[in-house]
């Protein structure tokens, strides 16, 4: 039985996280952390001026999820012990102490915010984290979105790793590629992978003893990073253009080509 404690936020994706996680019979869930959507990529662009398309686009991402798992979520008891905080309020003392003195085995992170001292400290090597997004190709935020905008949708993926203090800069456990098929839209390509990302998740945490250590990947020509501040109406744009254009069906046609230029790290531990 794996004792772990969840850093997680409080959208739909993480709800279903959390939950999915918590029911398996061979994890305990102490508490899970749940940030609030203060600094949520919705709360930003409400906030702005001109963002009629990216307020669409997240309103068709949010409706998406709905549809994903909305009937999971009404249906399943919810063992994962959830407990709302605000943004960043995970590293005040009161919280850091309380999951100190939790003596996890392991501390999960999907979605919360970035993770500073004491808690890298207290369990180092035993800290994991999931970035929506294939490192070391693209890096920082909508590391799922991007590469759809940038027609390269074999660099959409999900990264386990252990944490440290840098962004998405952990040692890489284990990597997946999105699932497409003809017809997809880029949240149907998303909430596909967040599935996908939860399942090896628990796979991760059931198996984390006999994990084996991998070796990195070369460092690409060109790291993209994206900011939350370059999500633009051009850019949402240029996405649906994409896929209007045929851009999913002519990489279906050459995926298996196109993945192989995009080399993933795969788990011997996680294939069996």
């Amino acid at each position: 039985m794996k004792k772990i404690i969840i850093l997680t936020g409080s959208e739909l994706r993480h709800i279903f996280f959390r939950k999915f996680i918590a029911l398996s019979d061979d994890i305990e869930v102490i508490h899970s952390y749940c940030e609030g959507l203060e600094q949520s990529l919705q709360t930003i662009v409400a906030a702005q001026h001109d963002n009629p398309l990216r307020t669409k686009h997240l309103m068709n991402r949010e409706q998406s999820e709905r549809d994903f798992f909305g009937l999971f979520l009404d249906n399943v008891p919810d063992n994962s012990r959830a407990m709302s905080l605000p943004k960043g309020a995970v590293h005040s003392p009161p919280y850091t102490v309380a999951i100190i003195e939790s003596k996890p085995d392991l501390l999960i992170a999907y979605g919360c915010s970035i993770i500073r001292e004491p808690l890298l400290s207290a369990f180092k090597g035993r800290f994991l984290n999931v970035h929506l997004g294939l490192s070391p190709y693209y890096r920082g935020s909508g590391t799922n979105y991007w590469p759809l905008v940038n027609n390269e949708p074999e660099y959409v993926g999900a990264t386990f790793m252990y944490i440290d203090a840098g962004i998405d800069t952990g040692e890489i456990i284990h990597q997946i590629r999105a699932r497409s098929v003809w017809g997809d839209t880029p949240s149907q390509i998303g909430n596909r992978l967040i599935v996908d990302m939860a399942y090896f998740y628990r796979e991760i945490i059931r198996k984390f003893d006999v994990l084996e250590r991998m070796t990195p990947l070369p460092r690409p020509d060109k790291v993209k990073v994206y900011k939350k501040k370059d999500f633009s109406e051009e850019s949402v744009v240029t996405l649906y253009n994409n896929f209007a254009n045929g851009l999913m069906e002519r990489y279906l046609v050459e995926e298996s080509e196109r993945c192989r230029k995009a080399p993933i790290i795969r788990n011997p531990a996680l294939m069996r």
